[in-house]
């Protein structure tokens, strides 16, 4: 059987850095910084009072009524956010279209956490029989954004969410790349979508010593690949993308932002939050996608690294890049935007690979920001386009996600022809 090509048709974002996909390239190339104190609760007991939040969000200003908003997470709003624009900036026609043909795969690390946690309030401030929202279940589980797509625009083909923490929708990603390769499907709706700014995920990543407690420097914490970073700074939002098989977005003649060559998933099997410290997992996720695509590593341009500040991370990703890449990893681009956007957890692989698309588009990298002070057990001879974004034609870039439980997801795209 002949695998199927497949194709970009459109992009969306809700995220720190924009409401959409141009305030987020933009904001991406300037290098702004998406941190400030954490609003959604009060953070004062807590070793951590900062975050990437969404700013001035207001669900009425994205078409979300009062009723929608309350019956759904703050996750699944944020992916009817990204979807929307994903889908109007495709192009397609769903009336048109033969929705048993098209799927949606958006998955979520967390989901509804938030949801949860306001229950449980309810029930221990009261007094009365336990009485808990029939909404409950259906708004907390992972799986129900997708759902909740699939229901809004009638998609009938393949749905479900993947749920792989920080890997997770790169996983989506690459499940929707392969099933529209096998020809099950022919459009997919993919990516990821996190709300996770709450007192439970603060208070667990601070307690697995994982989030940067650097309130003194908050604007400026999250630093990969400095030697005084100190773990990651949270973020949250969705990336939706329009993933199709090439026929059928050319026969409709959809603009093709980038055509997806290959995706890479191993496991360390090592330990349940430190990557394996030789980055075996890491190097061979990333030969893999290349020998997917069909190239070489010397074809990579550009790499949107996992690079998420944590002292153990950024060591592991960038020996991994040096032992694949050989000499060519110093001819390269990498930058790591959690720099800017922190780290959205399971929508980050989603946010990414749109990094990588606004790196082809804008023919400029964006940047690692907030570098100060090299580490010495970092080979700063790779160019991690530190502190501004740097011209460069991004023909070919890949997008690393590293997970909690060992987790290795990376998405190969290259330029459309």
């Amino acid at each position: 059987m002949k695998l199927k090509r497949v194709v970009i048709t459109g992009i969306g974002t809700i995220n720190p850095l924009g409401h959409n996909v141009p305030e987020y390239f933009d904001n991406l190339i300037a290098g702004m910084s998406g941190a400030g104190w954490i609003t959604r609760f009060d953070s004062q007991k807590f070793k951590t009072r900062f975050a990437c939040e969404i700013k001035d969000y207001d669900p009425e200003k994205f078409g979300i009524d009062k009723k929608v908003a309350r019956r759904n997470d703050l996750f699944t709003q944020y992916a009817f956010i990204a979807a929307d624009e994903a889908i109007r900036d495709s192009g397609l026609d769903l009336d048109g279209i033969d929705k048993d043909r098209v799927g949606v795969i958006v998955g979520s690390g967390i989901g509804g956490i938030e949801t949860l946690l306001e229950e449980v309030r309810q029930f221990y401030a009261g007094d009365m029989e336990p009485r808990f929202s029939p909404f409950l279940i259906p708004m907390m589980i992972p799986d129900i954004a997708s759902g909740m797509l699939s229901m809004k625009y009638g998609f009938q083909g393949p749905n479900y969410a993947t749920v792989s923490a920080c890997s997770t929708s790169n996983h989506a990603m690459s499940d929707a790349f392969t099933l529209i390769r096998l020809g099950k499907a022919e459009v997919i709706l993919t990516g990821g979508s996190e709300a996770p700014i709450n007192v439970a995920s603060v208070g667990g990543f601070n307690a697995a010593r994982a989030i940067s407690t650097n309130n003194q420097e908050y604007m400026t914490a999250s630093r990969p690949f400095d030697k005084t970073r100190d773990g990651f700074v949270m973020g949250e939002g969705a990336g939706v993308l329009v993933f199709e098989e090439y026929e059928h977005a050319k026969r409709r003649g959809a603009k093709i932002y980038a055509e997806v060559g290959g995706c890479g998933m191993t496991a360390d099997a090592y330990h349940i939050t430190a990557p394996h410290p030789d980055g075996k997992g890491a190097r061979r996720v990333m030969e893999l996608a290349i020998e997917e695509a069909g190239m070489k590593p010397t074809d990579v341009d550009y790499i949107n690294l996992h690079g998420t500040s944590t002292p153990l991370g950024d060591i592991v990703e960038a020996k991994a890049i040096n032992t694949l890449f050989g000499d060519h990893a110093y001819k390269m681009n990498l930058s790591s935007t959690k720099s800017m956007a922190g780290h959205a957890l399971g929508a980050t692989g989603a946010l990414e690979i749109l990094a990588c698309i606004c790196a082809m588009e804008r023919d400029m990298v964006p940047p690692t920001i907030n570098f100060k002070e090299e580490d010495p057990a970092i080979d700063y001879k790779l160019n991690f386009t530190f502190n501004e974004a740097q011209e460069r034609k991004v023909q070919v870039a890949i997008s690393n996600t590293f997970g909690f439980g060992g987790h290795n997801a990376s998405l190969l795209i290259k330029k459309a022809e």
